[in-house]
């Protein structure tokens, strides 16, 4: 094992990941002994100290529902990494500045949780915004955190690119998809393939890409369509690409194995692809609602900046009780 680094890597993250997990489950054991304590004391204690003990126990409630919430993303690949694309919807600008404000959201999210990312492809709009983005998030039970964040996610607000500042509505799509290991096997008929190299889009000055390096790759078989962009060698984007799609295979390998269990939910809410999930209502109010779960925030900007967590939560929580 000492000669395989990647495998010793992954092992040691594991068990940072374990170890935390028995650390929290300690402290809220140790949390839960000590209000204990006052439960023989509590009508002798006066308004400050009950609301303090109040306080704690809301805390110690958040802490239980968190550490629950991590045990219970036991499924195959809740420890993958994940894949995370991101594409505007109709609408031109406005979809597309959308589209950026969600990558935005993301990507604080990962930089407040300790999760890495790697751009893979990233394609600008023409005045505003993105038209589509793909990253590969890295850390924690990734794919087990981000899963139910496939869907589509609705904006409403006072649209900054309308002259008679009028409201307007706009649709982003989010997929969300485990990065499959090297122990998966995943046969593929290069005949069913169709590759396309294309100049990437660089950030001006010296970062413009003067080669066609960046790959699209089409499965003919299922129509999958998967590109890299973001490495400067050609071998590199075709090797992402690659990849990402036997990710995206094996993905849709495992909708066909659930197809029955939501055909069993068919009068619940549906969470796949293409089914709005969230709503972001800027104005005239704001507050932002998940569809499936109903658990909303009206701190939006808290929200919107990356503090998803709760969100998250909610739908891993909902997911369980089905």
């Amino acid at each position: 094992m000492w000669g395989d680094i990647d495998k010793l890597n992954k092992l040691q993250i594991d068990l940072k990941h374990k170890t935390n997990i028995i650390n929290a489950f300690e402290l809220i054991e140790n949390s839960f002994s000590e209000l204990l304590d006052y439960e023989e004391i509590y009508d002798s204690l006066n308004d400050l100290d009950i609301k303090q003990i109040q306080s704690n126990l809301d805390l110690l409630q958040k802490e239980i529902n968190s550490l629950k919430i991590q045990t219970l993303l036991s499924d195959e690949t809740d420890s993958n990494n994940a894949f995370v694309e991101i594409h505007a919807g109709a609408g031109g600008t406005e979809s597309q500045d959308w589209a950026e404000m969600l990558e935005r959201m993301y990507l604080k999210f990962c930089d407040k949780n300790d999760y890495k990312y790697d751009l893979i492809d990233r394609q600008r709009g023409e005045e505003a915004g993105i038209k589509s983005s793909t990253y590969l998030i890295k850390g924690f039970k990734a794919y087990g955190y981000l899963k139910n964040e496939s869907g589509i996610h609705r904006l409403v607000r006072i649209s900054p690119f309308d002259s008679n500042g009028r409201r307007h509505t706009s649709f982003s799509s989010v997929w969300v998809y485990p990065e499959i290991d090297e122990n998966i096997e995943i046969e593929i008929n290069p005949k069913d393939l169709r590759i396309d190299t294309f100049r990437a889009q660089g950030a001006g000055g010296q970062h413009i890409n003067t080669t066609d390096s960046a790959i699209r790759i089409t499965y003919l078989k299922l129509n999958i369509v998967v590109q890299s962009q973001a490495e400067r060698s050609q071998h590199r984007n075709k090797e992402t690409a690659m990849k990402m799609l036997k990710s995206r295979i094996y993905d849709h390998e495992l909708s066909i194995k659930n197809e029955k269990k939501l055909e069993a939910e068919n009068s619940k809410k549906e969470i796949g692809w293409g089914h709005q999930i969230r709503s972001y209502v800027l104005h005239p109010y704001k507050m932002i609602k998940d569809l499936r779960t109903n658990h909303q925030s009206s701190d939006a900007e808290n929200i919107l900046d990356g503090n998803i967590f709760e969100f998250l939560e909610s739908s891993l929580i909902d997911a369980n009780k089905k």
